[in-house]
């Protein structure tokens, strides 16, 4: 990255810091007390070798009080800036992080089709603790230790300017030590960063799906797939370490270098000139005192290149394009009169169409079923209802109106959905029917609950309808979890219903609950049901067949039985595997 770049990617990220200025200017008194009492301290050497030399009691007395003076307004200085600091850096964390979390919540499916969760993890984690580094941290120590070094530069100027031109010849060489150091570290800040995404992703894969992992056997599997991602992060964080390790001792031994031959230079005659012994001690003792901040300020470049490099991962997220959102429409609450007019889509460019030329019209309140193989597009079908993906072809209107002309929230906020993946979250029974809602009124959970047939389990758990379902709900079976997603999309009350798989995970005896429950939420409500067991979808409106993201056939059960073709080829395979697992009875 070029300086220019890395300037106005600092300047973007302290833009942060400037909502907290007032913290930062008491941050920025508190540094300018420290270095100021600091640069006292090589002038009290100069006060203390020229007092010993003629010592009196004015001596005596006003030596501890300088001394006792300056170390309490060190300790005032550093509390101010240390803890204005911290207080600035806090807010940014929180400000940096809530704004890539809230971009995250409206990015487009395509994004999470792309990147692993892990990693997505770790940048609202990990990187925002390294980019708050260069934003507070690293500016913290460049204020302090910098005005401390510009305070003592100018009592050296003072002191002996011929003395402090010799000093400063070494300066170029430490600052091409430092560019070095500074390009290295933001490439090994990058390894670092993407290493740690990696642990956090395989980490995250390997806990939510420890029942698979078990069953396979695979924990050696796992293992080793952590160590290596751990190793990777381990092998990058010593590489930094080398550089840092290198670099601070090389800058330290220029520097005393250059003292030493400050020292053999200054007890030349014509260098010395009318120095007294206090201004020559006071003189080497501020080159010496200069030996720390160079030394801070070179080993915060590293922080500073760690802090660059993950913001600019931070910011490229920050920058993308959210989901587009540029209707207007919002009717309240839709009839749910669905037409799919000539949909095409393909999830990229350079793959085949996963839907071509979808056509179909479903008036309001009808239930359409969707069958086929997997991977016929009945899924992605639904997917783009709700605009998780667009069309890259053809439209999608309800009641007459261009999905994309409604606005996002209005277009989602009729429709309900519920997929044969169940997500639950960690919450009560009652606050994952009611999601999104707080304070929910209990008599619409309790209803919801019942037009699901959940009620008769929930009330049979140790807290009833205040139970928490433990992450992702492992405390209930398949289908209860099912039932519970079932209820969270009656309580919706949404004009359109789409029921992905809904029932696939539940019993025989369960499905009839389901199926009794269905016929009374569908009751005007346009319902699109999704399923491969047929048995579910005999009293629906209108059967779709889709084979190769087209539809095939069209019509109700019997019509489709009587016309012999793909759903008649279908109900008779699936008819003979039902009769061929029922259990043989006694006579």
């Amino acid at each position: 990255m070029n300086p220019n770049a890395s300037l106005t990617l600092y300047r973007r990220l302290l833009g942060y810091v400037r909502p907290f200025w007032k913290a930062f200017v008491i941050a920025l008194i508190g540094n300018a007390i420290y270095a100021g009492s600091s640069t006292l301290l090589a002038r009290v050497m100069q006060f203390l070798t020229d007092g010993l030399q003629n010592p009196d009691a004015a001596f005596r007395q006003l030596l501890p009080l300088m001394l006792i003076g300056i170390f309490i307004a060190r300790g005032i200085g550093t509390f101010m800036g240390s803890y204005g600091m911290q207080y600035v850096a806090r807010n940014v964390v929180h400000s940096l992080r809530i704004n890539v979390f809230r971009q995250m919540l409206h990015l487009p499916g395509r994004f999470y089709d792309e990147h692993s969760g892990g990693h997505l993890i770790s940048r609202v984690t990990y990187h925002v603790e390294q980019v708050t580094g260069a934003a507070t941290k690293a500016l913290n120590v460049v204020l302090q230790e910098g005005m401390l070094v510009i305070g003592l530069t100018l009592y050296l100027f003072w002191t002996n300017w011929k003395l402090m031109l010799i000093f400063m010849a070494v300066t170029p060489l430490i600052a091409a030590i430092v560019g070095w150091c500074g390009k290295r570290f933001r490439k090994l800040s990058r390894r670092i960063q993407r290493s740690v995404g990696e642990v956090t992703h395989v980490a995250s894969e390997t806990i939510s799906g420890y029942r698979v992992v078990r069953t396979h056997g695979a924990e050696r599997y796992e293992y080793d797939r952590f160590v290596r991602a751990s190793d990777d992060n381990r092998v990058q964080s010593l590489k930094e370490a080398l550089t840092k390790s290198i670099s601070a001792p090389v800058i330290q031994t220029l520097v005393a270098m250059s003292l030493a031959l400050l020292v053999w230079l200054a007890l030349a005659p014509e260098l010395l000139g009318n120095m007294t012994a206090g201004e020559f001690i006071g003189f080497i003792t501020a080159a010496t005192m200069m030996i720390k901040p160079i030394k801070s300020l070179t080993e915060i470049n590293g922080l500073i290149q760690k802090g660059l490099a993950a913001s600019q991962e931070l910011f490229e997220l920050i920058d993308r394009p959210q989901e587009p959102d540029n209707g207007h429409h919002d009717p309240g609450r839709v009839a749910g009169d669905v037409n799919f007019e000539a949909v095409r889509f393909y999830y990229d460019a350079h793959q085949p169409d996963v839907l071509s030329g979808i056509s179909h019209r479903v008036q309001a309140g009808e239930m359409i079923a969707l069958v086929g193989r997997s991977g016929s597009g009945k899924s992605t079908l639904m997917n783009l209802l709700p605009r998780f993906y667009d069309p890259t072809g053809g439209r999608i209107t309800i009641d007459g109106v261009e999905i994309r002309d409604y606005t996002l929230q209005a277009l989602r906020r009729q429709i309900a959905l519920v997929t044969q993946n169940v997500t639950l979250f960690n919450a009560s029974v009652a606050d994952n029917i009611a999601y999104g809602i707080d304070n929910a009124p209990r008599d619409r959970v309790r209803e919801a609950a019942r037009a699901a047939y959940a009620d008769g389990f929930i009330e049979r758990l140790p807290n009833g309808f205040d139970t928490v379902v433990g992450d992702n709900g492992v405390m209930l079976s398949g289908g209860q979890r099912q039932r519970i997603a079932i209820a969270r999309a009656i309580f919706r009350d949404a004009p359109i219903l789409v029921l992905d798989e809904a029932t696939s995970a539940l019993d025989t005896e369960s499905e009839r609950y389901i199926q009794r429950a269905l016929e009374e939420v569908c009751q005007g409500r346009t319902t699109f049901v999704i399923a491969h067991r047929l048995s579910t979808i005999e009293r629906a409106d209108r059967i779709l067949v889709m084979d190769g993201g087209e539809i095939i056939e069209a019509g109700d059960h019997q019509s489709l039985l009587h016309r012999g073709g793909a759903y008649a080829a279908l109900h008779r395979l699936q008819f003979s595997e039902d009769e061929r697992h029922e259990p043989v009875r006694e006579a």
